[in-house]
């Protein structure tokens, strides 16, 4: 069965270093959960965390109602998948995937019965025989999961499985685990800091930052509202442009530094003052005009890359802002570099944070994490 995770108070320290401070996080009982930041945000000290590989400095962890702070790894009932794969050389891929059974003392029937099955669920089945030095990076990490998944266990904890493999491999093995995790119906937690691969695989995603989680939502509300500048930064791609907001009345108006004004209805009542701003826009929020008596930024196209479906433009403005326009390619010609554009916005789609980027000042955002 699989089990839902809370996390309360967390601390981690080395030394006089402390790397999570006081971090609260609950996971669903069967959820793709994944932990995403960048090198050193802490993100695996909190994975190893629950396995109980880490020492707890502060706060308790909890598997549904027990409490598992002083609980031995062995009696967590958990399956772990490593980023160099911990597969054994010396074991045939049978004897690799049955290993935790073995060693749980399961008869031989149940042994049988169940690598069989799981080498199946995983394709691996028709290389029973071969040992890990015969195995491509794909399939040895497949092993692994199988060897994971085969004990049964609460939880399946995942850190950087796929950073070994080539980028082809990487989109086919993130497909396989999500289908296996949904198939299985296990509560997964998973660590990355490729922000792809994340969206790709979760049901929810917290984002940290400095022993910190940033907000915690489904990829496509951390996409579409962040809940401050550093994750609109983290994921994906994103313009920072400064502004101002300008409010008479019930009308609040985005200003941009060349004076083209964007009317924003969707800003938070409690927001509705003139201030500075951060703007964020993605490549794909801006609509790019060649006519000089259309409304909007005014900017100036550096170069360009030609990538196919789309074309990537990338341009200066008025202000000496470097920004990046990504428009559906056109069938006649691409735009000469030099040339004035302007911009207009998918105000819609744009994402509007104070002047120092801690929140949001615009309605949709969700943040499961907040207090």
């Amino acid at each position: 069965m699989s089990v839902c995770i809370r996390i309360k108070d967390a601390v981690k320290k080395y030394g006089n270093n402390t790397i999570i401070s006081d971090l609260s996080l609950d996971i669903k009982e069967g959820e793709f959960f994944t932990l995403l930041g960048p090198s050193g945000c802490g993100k695996t000290t909190l994975l190893r965390m629950i396995a109980g590989f880490n020492s707890i400095e502060g706060g308790d962890f909890y598997f549904n109602d027990t409490r598992i702070n002083d609980m031995d790894p062995a009696q967590r009932n958990i399956g772990m998948v490593f980023q160099n794969y911990a597969i054994f050389p010396h074991m045939s891929v049978r004897d690799n995937v049955a290993f935790g059974l073995k060693n749980r003392k399961a008869s031989k029937e149940e042994i049988a019965t169940e690598t069989d099955k799981f080498m199946e669920l995983m394709h691996i089945k028709e290389y029973a025989d071969r040992m890990p030095d015969r195995l491509s990076g794909g399939q040895q990490q497949r092993v692994a999961l199988a060897r994971a998944l085969v004990i049964k266990p609460d939880v399946l904890l995942m850190d950087e499985p796929l950073s070994n493999l080539d980028a082809k491999l990487r989109v086919e093995m993130r497909t396989v685990i999500k289908e296996i995790q949904h198939t299985v119906g296990i509560t997964n937690v998973y660590v990355t800091h490729d922000q792809e691969e994340a969206m790709a695989v979760s049901d929810r995603i917290a984002v940290m930052n400095q022993g910190d989680i940033q907000q915690v939502g489904a990829p496509k509300d951390i996409y579409q509202r962040p809940a401050n500048l550093f994750v609109a930064t983290f994921i994906g791609r994103s313009n920072i442009l400064s502004g101002k907001l300008e409010v008479e009345g019930d009308k609040a108006t985005l200003v941009f530094q060349d004076g083209h004004r964007v009317e924003m209805p969707n800003v938070l009542p409690q927001y509705r003052q003139s201030q500075e701003v951060k703007v964020s826009v993605r490549p794909e929020e801006f609509v790019l005009e060649t006519d000089p008596t259309v409304p909007g930024v005014k900017a100036v196209i550096d170069s360009s890359v030609f990538l196919g479906l789309n074309t990537h433009y990338f341009a200066h403005t008025e202000s000496g802002d470097k920004i990046e326009v990504v428009q559906e390619s056109q069938i006649d010609s691409i735009i000469p570099d030099g040339t004035e554009i302007h911009l207009g916005i998918k105000r819609e789609k744009i994402n509007i944070f104070e002047a120092e980027g801690k929140y949001n000042l615009l309605e949709g955002v969700r943040n499961d994490n907040a207090v």
